[in-house]
């Protein structure tokens, strides 16, 4: 998964995830993320998964978009990118990983290993005697 983190505007601080692609940005509220800050268009970006490539960025046809203080119109995001449009600020981040509880596995491996080792213990008590 993917995590934009809101570095500026009204949403300052927020952390969406991007949980399906296509994802859009823009003013509109039908985007996947509106944001209502000056110089942002209806449709200003769309982040798209490409197989091959990773996560790439692109721009509206003439829409204005810089990764790391570089002008884009295309281009592939990196674990960290700064990605500015309008007044708009957005850190692009892979989302951690959830952890899955696994109570049952653990509870087996440790019975497990619990008679392997009375086993051993009940072996040695045997070739002792």
């Amino acid at each position: 998964m993917v995590q934009l983190h809101i570095l500026s505007g009204k949403m300052a601080g927020d952390l969406p995830v991007v949980r399906r692609f296509p994802f859009r940005i823009g003013r509109a509220p039908e985007n996947d993320l509106a944001l209502a800050e000056d110089g942002v268009w209806d449709q200003h970006l769309t982040l798209e998964f490409q197989k091959n490539d990773g996560i790439l960025l692109r721009t509206a046809p003439e829409a204005f978009a810089t990764v790391n203080d570089q002008p884009q119109t295309s281009v592939r995001l990196r674990n960290g990118d700064l990605i500015s449009f309008g007044s708009a600020k957005l850190q692009f981040w892979l989302a951690p990983a959830p952890r899955r509880s696994l109570p049952a596995r653990e509870m087996i491996v440790w019975t497990i290993l619990a008679l392997v080792t009375l086993g051993q213990m009940a072996l040695l008590f045997w070739l002792h005697s």
